[in-house]
């Protein structure tokens, strides 16, 4: 069962990339991102009041908020450090480069949680999966290349270390989220309310330095329609991502490779929508990161 939810993650996480682009392209990048983390705390806000005023209901609903100690805040908040950092870097780069590009380079992300999973969790991958993670990082250094065509040089390019950041700190954002939802216990709702409000106060934090006080900048950010789309979508794909996770079964390695078949709707849905260059060229190194998950699947 967990790996379905894994799956309807992964769709939740294409269409959040589609918004994600769109919502950054031409637009001031910190104020896209706050906007889209609070859209994604307003709508957990009504469960956090119905698990105040309406205990019973939200229990039976599977939707209640535990109480948690301060401790536990702050494992919370550590994981709103990780994101928050990981989601400027990416904002940023998501900004300056293709979605084509940007996406794939993400899809490195379950290498590193590859590695996490054995020295911290003694996660114990068999022969295909090996074979199916090395796949995956060769389509990515495939990518690059095609990438070069762009005008990108990935060994100049700022942008590019920029979104290889993001991906390490992802990464490491998601094994502490299998800490979190099984050695703490934590319910999806509980831990997506918290984080939410902590990486709000981090991002008032960081654009009360760099946004807020500068009036060009200001009147430079656009809203769009885009912006609560990609906190509605985020919270989506996060509540199926850690109900997945709740199952003591479930393999973290495994599931960071399933969740990248979100890659098919942003590079296929994504090139044609925003007229990216080598749209098919880039289904040779998508299809090799394809067959990488179906190995992992697979074994």
């Amino acid at each position: 069962m967990w790996m379905y939810l894994g799956l309807i993650s992964a769709l939740f996480l294409g269409l959040y990339n589609l918004c994600k682009k769109h919502a950054v392209q031409g637009n001031e990048v910190f104020p896209v991102l706050l906007g889209t983390t609070f859209s994604g705390l307003l709508l957990l806000v009504p469960v956090y009041l119905l698990s105040i005023f309406l205990p019973e209901y939200t229990h039976n609903i599977g939707l209640y908020i535990d109480d948690i100690t301060w401790t536990v805040h702050g494992y919370i908040f550590i994981k709103s450090m990780l994101m928050a950092s990981s989601w400027v870097l990416a904002y940023q780069a998501l900004k300056h480069l293709p979605i084509t590009i940007v996406t794939p380079i993400r899809s490195a992300g379950p290498f590193f949680t590859f590695i996490g999973a054995i020295l911290l969790y003694q996660e114990r991958p068999n022969n295909w999966q090996w074979i199916g993670f090395f796949v995956i990082i060769f389509s990515v250094i495939l990518y690059s290349q095609i990438g070069k065509k762009e005008g990108i040089n990935f060994s100049r390019n700022k942008w590019i270390f920029a979104i290889i950041g993001a991906t390490f700190l992802g990464a490491s954002s998601g094994l502490y989220d299998k800490f979190l939802i099984q050695y703490q216990e934590l319910t999806p709702q509980t831990l997506q309310f918290w984080f939410c409000w902590y990486t709000v106060l981090i991002l008032l934090c960081i654009l009360g330095i760099t946004w807020f006080p500068k009036v060009e900048k200001r009147k430079a950010f656009k809203w769009r329609w885009s912006i609560p789309a990609v906190g509605i979508l985020l919270q989506l794909a996060d509540y199926f991502y850690f109900k997945a996770l709740q199952d003591p079964e479930a393999l973290i390695m495994l599931l960071s490779a399933i969740k990248r078949s979100q890659i098919l709707i942003a590079v296929i849905i994504g090139g044609l929508i925003f007229k990216e260059k080598n749209k098919r060229k880039k289904l040779i190194p998508l299809f090799g990161i394809l067959l990488g998950v179906f190995m992992i699947l697979y074994s």
